[in-house]
Parts: structure tokens; C-alpha cells; sequence
């Protein structure tokens, strides 16, 4: 293959995870589109629903970061798995932390009426940040997934897994869409402003994917400690954030919060299963 040719290969494959990854985005919009089905919030099915999200929250940093962040660091054989994943992960879980912190200290406007912090406003942060971190290294990998076919040797075979990540990956934003505009409507947003801030969480990840498939060696080295960065992330967010607010004002129905984190992390992990 010439030069030409092998531009025109490059330039197609970069163009078919850009599309991949606006169908990923896609999808997260119709979960965040789900908010519009709660007309007010009620009690109950909020802290049901914000359970769901913090379920969906844990078993995706398993299924769908570290183990793939395992996997790719096995296969790079270079240091050991266990060092990359572990050493990825607390680095996302610190940054999560410092962030939080920085924005503490940052939100010197962000006061009530009777002159005490806006935890809301921190809180409402501290979710979008981690869900869009999550997004960044999934569009990585849908980039990268493409990019690796760049005179790859079993295209059609290298082709459907490409496209098998991308659906995985689309299937598995539905939820997550939801789980930053549900909270959101919680918090008193309008139905609009939530879907719109829901969205917008998935829009990194056209960036990343093409930036996966331009820079696919460089990222291929670089993916598995994104993946457990962003894990770490998100177990923060999951634990320190959003449980314990499901867990509050549910005196007459002590496990609906507790039945929607099981609840998510069952269909998370069915879907990482299923699709592989």
C-alpha cells in the first residue's frame, strides 16, 4: 500500500470511530433523556433511582476499567498488571478527592441564604466530573479499537470487535446518562437543565476516539492506567457521594435505595458479561 493509500486508511478508520463514538454519545443522551419521565421528584423513587446509579457506578468500574485495564497491562508485558491497575486506580481516586477539595475551596461564592456552603453545588461537581472522566478512557478505547486496524492482518475479525466495543460501550452510556441527570433533577435542576448537563457528560468521548485512533500506539501504552484512573474515580464518587444521599430520608422504605444498588450493579454486570 502507498503512501496515499495508507493515508486514505487512516483518515477512513479515524472518521469511522468519530462515528462510533457520536453513537456512543447518542446514547448517553436517551439515558439522560430519561428525566423527563419525572414530572417532580418523588422521595423515594429519587433515592431508588440514585442507588441504581451508584450500583451502575461500582460494577462499571470493575467490568468495563479494571478488568480491561488488567488485561491491557498483561498484554503490554511490561510492569506487572497488579502494579498498573492498582497504581491507577488510587491515582483517580486521589485526584477525585483533591478535586473535591479544590472545589471546596473554590466555591467561595457558592453560599445559601444563611451563609453556609452549597454542598449541592459541590456534590452536582464532583458527579458530572467523575462520569465524564469515565467517558474519556471509554473513548479511548473505542479510538484505539479502530485505529487498530491500521494494516492489521485479520481486518474482518479485528473489524467486529471494534464494533463490538462500541456497542458494549453504548449500551453501558444508557444507564450512565441517566445516572448524572437523575441525580441532578434530585437537586432541583429543571427536566431541561438536567438532560442537558447529562448529555453533556458523554460529549468527550468523539474527542477521545479520535484522538484513540490518530495516537493508537501512544495510547495503547497509556489506556490501561486510564482505565483504573477513571475506576478509582468513580468508586470515590459511588461511596463517598452518592450511597450515603440514597440512604438518607427513607424511614418508610428502608431498602429501596439498597435494592436500586443492587439493581444497577446487576444490569451493569449483565451487560459486561454478555458483551464481553
Amino acid at each position: 500500500m502507498g503512501i496515499g493509500g495508507e493515508k486514505a486508511q487512516m483518515n477512513h478508520l479515524v472518521l469511522t470511530a468519530l462515528a462510533a463514538t457520536l453513537g456512543t454519545w447518542l446514547v448517553t443522551a436517551l439515558g439522560a433523556a430519561t428525566v423527563v419521565f419525572f414530572k417532580s421528584p418523588c422521595q423515594r423513587v429519587m433515592n431508588l433511582m440514585l442507588g441504581f446509579a451508584s450500583g451502575v457506578m461500582i460494577a462499571a468500574s470493575f467490568w468495563s476499567l479494571l478488568q480491561p485495564a488488567i488485561e491491557r497491562a498483561e498484554a503490554a508485558q511490561g510492569l506487572p498488571a497488579c502494579i498498573v491497575a492498582t497504581a491507577g486506580f488510587l491515582f483517580g481516586a486521589v485526584f477525585m478527592w483533591a478535586a473535591d477539595k479544590a472545589v471546596s475551596l473554590a466555591r467561595g461564592g457558592a453560599y445559601s441564604a444563611q451563609g453556609k456552603p452549597n454542598e449541592r453545588l459541590n456534590r452536582i461537581i464532583m458527579l458530572v466530573l467523575s462520569i465524564t472522566l469515565h467517558n474519556i478512557p471509554e473513548g479511548l478505547a473505542v479510538g484505539v479499537a479502530f485505529g487498530a486496524l491500521k494494516g492489521g492482518g485479520s481486518t474482518a475479525e479485528g473489524l467486529m470487535g471494534a464494533i463490538t466495543i462500541a456497542v458494549g460501550i453504548g449500551l453501558q452510556n444508557f444507564p450512565e446518562g441517566a445516572a448524572v441527570s437523575v441525580p441532578l433533577r434530585r437537586e432541583g435542576y429543571s427536566r431541561k437543565k438536567s438532560f442537558m448537563l447529562g448529555q453533556a457528560s458523554g460529549a468527550v468521548e468523539p474527542i477521545a476516539g479520535v484522538i484513540g485512533a490518530l495516537l493508537v500506539v501512544y495510547v495503547e501504552a497509556m489506556l490501561p492506567y486510564a482505565l483504573s484512573f477513571a475506576a478509582g474515580a468513580m468508586i470515590l464518587v459511588a461511596v463517598h457521594e452518592l450511597i450515603p444521599e440514597c440512604q438518607k430520608n427513607q424511614d418508610s422504605q428502608p431498602y429501596s435505595a439498597t435494592m436500586g444498588i443492587v439493581a444497577g450493579f446487576a444490569v451493569m454486570m449483565l451487560l459486561d458479561v454478555m458483551l464481553g
